[in-house]
């Protein structure tokens, strides 16, 4: 009685938002109960993640400051916990200043775009059992053809500002982002064809089971480990975080697609590429690290949306770590490290993957497809080393 009790308990803590929702659409006429349902649950997502937003800029800003030695925000309110207000605040009484040769009406679009886009992306992750706004068989495909509107806004930004900076920076974005779509998506595809399935509900179930105390979770396999290292590299170039921020570049081109936008339109665009980064990491949670699931057999009581939140939040803070710890690379360095080593090294991972789905014993597979990474790896590294000319770094102090 005690157990029945215990796993009741259990059961209703992971799926009380589900329930709540139930509840709440079973009041309502049966004729508009599907639209309530879609309702709530996208509001939901926005508040969730737009919270998440305020959050990580003041968890950034205390980590860079750490990293670099100096304090962050401590100024407004006890540790600086309220700065995102404060910018809020900011962000809506500064002037809207539109240049006068800009295109108005696509100027105007170009953020909107952004937004919508970004929050459009989390409608097929899995956010915890039985908590995903749309199920829907092409998950995976519905989101890449989403996150591509993205590209759309960024180019809408800089052409419309008639701002050679803009346009510049608008450029720099896009050459960047296809180049490391391509490997983004062939990360995924070595996934799909594992789980066989587009679905992101379906992969998650695919990663579900336990032999012993682990998961079969993707990444624990050589070919999925290399995928996903592959799918964060790549997903930090499209969200252009550094190292790969070269389309913000401040110090080259003032601040890239966005130089002529201020105000609320500028919030908006720093709002989409954090949005855009929390759902690019939730897709490779998604994909790689069993979505909801628990890291451990005997962890399956916590709550599945926990488990979903705390692998986002570790991934945040790779991004800030990385952020606050490697130099921007040049753009040569850009599309060598992109075209040269991740695409080469991504279709590889297929054949690793095509070979682990195929060959019959687990040790002939662990052994090929190890082997097969980790020798493309090294070959692929040092060929795109080969041209580099690197010299001691010397540090001279003014006298």
């Amino acid at each position: 009685m005690t157990l029945f009790a215990s796993n009741s308990a259990v059961e209703t803590a992971d799926q009380f938002f589900v329930l709540a929702e139930r509840w709440i659409v079973a009041h309502v006429p049966g004729t508009a109960r599907a639209l309530v349902a879609d309702v709530i649950s996208a509001v939901a997502l926005l508040a969730v993640f737009a919270s998440l937003f305020a959050m990580t800029t003041v968890l950034e800003r205390k980590g860079l400051g750490r990293i670099q030695n100096r304090y962050g925000p401590n100024r407004v309110g006890p540790f600086g916990i309220l700065q995102p207000l404060a910018d809020g605040i900011k962000s809506l009484t500064k002037e809207d200043i539109v240049p006068l040769a800009a295109d108005r009406w696509v100027h105007y679009f170009a953020p909107l775009v952004l937004v919508v886009a970004a929050f459009s992306m989390y409608a097929v992750l899995p956010i915890g059992r039985n908590m995903v706004l749309a199920n829907m068989d092409a998950g995976v495909l519905f989101f890449f053809a989403v996150s591509s509107v993205m590209e759309v806004s960024i180019f809408m930004a800089g052409w419309s500002s008639k701002n050679k900076y803009s346009l510049l920076g608008a450029m720099r974005a896009i050459a960047q982002m296809i180049s490391y779509e391509v490997t983004l998506i062939l990360a995924a595809v070595t996934v799909v064809m594992a789980a066989g399935s587009l679905s992101t509900v379906t992969i998650v179930e695919k990663q579900a089971g336990y032999t012993g105390i682990l998961p079969h979770w993707f990444v624990l396999t050589p070919w999925g480990f290399a995928g996903f290292v592959l799918f964060m590299i790549a997903a930090t170039a499209e969200a252009n975080r550094s190292p790969f921020d070269l389309p913000e570049g401040e110090s080259e081109i003032i601040a890239g697609y966005f130089t002529e936008y201020s105000g609320f339109k500028f919030a908006l665009f720093f709002l989409g590429e954090y949005i855009g980064m929390f759902a690019m990491s939730g897709l490779g949670i998604t994909l790689f690290l069993g979505g909801w699931t628990a890291p451990l057999s005997f962890l399956t009581w916590v709550p599945s949306y926990l488990w979903f939140f705390a692998k986002l939040l570790f991934l945040i803070a790779m991004f800030i770590w990385i952020r606050g710890t490697l130099p921007r690379l040049r753009m040569d360095q850009l599309m060598n490290f992109a075209w040269k080593f991740l695409l080469p090294l991504a279709l590889i991972d297929l054949v690793a993957a095509g070979l682990w789905r195929f060959l019959p014993n687990e040790a002939v597979r662990w052994i090929v497809c190890s082997v097969l990474v980790v020798g493309s790896y090294v070959l692929l590294g040092r060929g795109l080393a080969r041209g580099w000319k690197l010299e001691k770094r010397v540090y001279r102090f003014a006298e």
